[in-house]
């Protein structure tokens, strides 16, 4: 390639100093997840095995309110030690009940009768439970601190604007989206090298008679995964999106198939938008598809009008 095709390279250029840790941090940040996913998991199969009610009193594991909960809690007889003015308490802080939902509630964690009486299965899977529970308390401040920094140096990033307002970034994948593009206009000079180096585009091959086609596997993989989750988070805030995603799952697509499809035109969306830095503006792409009469404007009414009606 060097030798016989140097005219088709181009001299890298780094990012800016805004860029360059928000690309590092993003994906720290999605990799600590994963590691809070882990022990939410151990905790879900633990708290099945000698106290399920906590499932549905505790709140979403993994979250500040359901790790105080366990702390305070662990099993049913600690719970039930506590009385209704602690219960009270904490579900007043944590949870908007109405006074017959927050009475109906404590009635409920009052009347509640063991899954086991087992002594010594109790005791080790509260060992265990208070275990998991510092290990999720570490990991939530982690990601706590990791947030902040990621909202401090994306509200000063170039582009913020233009991927702040897509539909279903939020906190999260906005910044991801930024890191993914960079602010070097000049570093993919059309749509299909950021398609085919992100992944997203799928390979063709042939030989002879035989054609087929498969998602690519030589790419940055935090990278495809960035456009994958934003592709999927944005069928629940735009609707021509949703309407691409069903169009591909009546043809018999599978689910993620149909992502990878929908982010493949997400990005031709975006790199317009990167490219002439202007903010994505969902009114004026609903625009052009029905300048165009294009059959996914028509979908994307009637998924409207379905919605409307429901």
């Amino acid at each position: 390639m060097v030798w016989k095709h140097a005219d088709r390279l181009r001299v890298g250029q780094a990012d800016d100093a805004l860029t360059r840790p928000l690309r590092l941090l993003v994906e720290h940040r999605r990799q600590t997840v994963d590691d809070r996913t882990r022990p939410t998991n151990r905790l879900t199969a633990l708290l099945k095995t000698y106290f399920p009610q906590a499932l549905d009193w505790a709140g979403e594991l993994g979250t500040a309110a359901a790790c105080e909960f366990l702390a305070q809690w662990p099993s049913l007889e600690a719970l039930q030690g506590a009385g209704r003015s602690a219960w009270r308490k904490f579900y007043r802080r944590h949870r908007r009940l109405s006074a017959e939902e927050l009475d109906q509630l404590l009635n409920t964690l009052a009347q509640a009768q063991p899954l086991t009486r087992d002594r010594a299965l109790l005791e080790a899977s509260v060992l265990m439970t208070l275990t998991l529970v510092d290990q999720l308390r570490t990991l939530i401040v982690i990601l706590k601190r990791l947030d902040k920094k990621l909202e401090e140096l994306f509200n000063q990033h170039p582009d913020q604007e233009i991927f702040d307002r897509l539909p279903g970034a939020g906190d999260a994948l906005a910044p991801r989206l930024a890191a993914a593009f960079g602010t070097n206009r000049q570093r993919y000079q059309d749509v299909q090298e950021l398609q085919q180096f992100s992944g997203i585009a799928p390979v063709t091959e042939a030989s002879g008679k035989m054609h087929w086609v498969h998602w690519r596997m030589a790419c940055p993989k935090f990278l495809r995964q960035t456009f994958h989750e934003f592709a999927d988070a944005s069928r629940k805030k735009s609707c021509w999106a949703e309407a691409y995603y069903q169009q591909h799952r009546q043809q018999g697509a599978s689910h993620h198939a149909a992502v990878r499809a929908l982010a493949y035109k997400w990005i031709r969306v975006l790199f317009r938008c990167w490219k002439t830095s202007t903010p994505y503006d969902e009114s004026i792409y609903l625009k052009a598809l029905q300048r165009r009469h294009a059959p996914l404007w028509l979908q994307a009414v009637a998924l409207l009008n379905q919605k409307a009606h429901a």
